[in-house]
């Protein structure tokens, strides 16, 4: 990890990805411990489908509780949460999520930028957002929001990347707090909200 900006105020951390973002969940998530105080949301593109099988994955390999989303469901610390395959994830004043089926935005339903930017309104400084392999520029305005609005961002580093468009685009257009190789990501999960001697 490149700065020693240490995460300790977080109450959601917001993941997106795309094509190839998966794998790395899918290495990172299973070694997280179980969250106390933070709450983690996934935002990835995904087939217009009703598909359940990416919640079922990871119910089946990931330690943290996965909570299903639907319309108004409050956001709780401690639960993992998936964006549904055609829906825009929104965060909402009350703490809870809420769906919308407005158009596209880059291609995609759910829109990482949509999401970051959501939940930059509603968090703030206690929001930490991570952006991983893709193809396409959706997630780069997003962090542009988050850290506006006094968020960290962490973007994969592109050479890790199986698709690394996405990546590279946000370095290119953000200062990220992190750039941060596969292996690092599971160690910069695990260092949110933990004190430093």
């Amino acid at each position: 990890m490149e700065k020693s900006k240490i995460v300790t105020d977080c109450k959601v951390l917001i993941i997106g990805g795309s094509a190839g973002s998966l794998n790395v969940l899918m290495q990172v998530l299973p070694e997280i411990p179980q969250l106390n105080d933070f709450a983690i949301v996934l935002v990835l593109h995904r087939k217009s489908t009703d598909d359940q099988t990416l919640e079922d994955l990871l119910k089946l390999k990931s330690n943290i509780k996965v909570k299903p989303v639907e319309d108004k469901v409050p956001l709780v610390s401690g639960f993992l949460y998936i964006a549904p395959s055609n829906y825009h994830l929104l965060f909402e004043k009350n703490q809870t999520l809420s769906l919308d089926t407005s158009e596209k935005i880059n291609y995609s339903r759910p829109s990482i930028d949509v999401s970051f930017e959501s939940a930059a309104e509603i968090y703030g400084k206690s929001l930490v957002g991570i952006l991983l392999s893709g193809s396409n520029s959706d997630g780069t305005r997003g962090l542009q929001t988050i850290q506006a609005s006094g968020g960290t961002i962490a973007v994969q580093n592109p050479l890790s990347a199986e698709m690394p468009f996405m990546p590279n685009n946000a370095i290119l257009h953000t200062n990220p707090d992190f750039i941060l190789n596969k292996e690092e990501i599971l160690h910069f999960i695990s260092s949110i909200n933990k004190k430093q001697d």
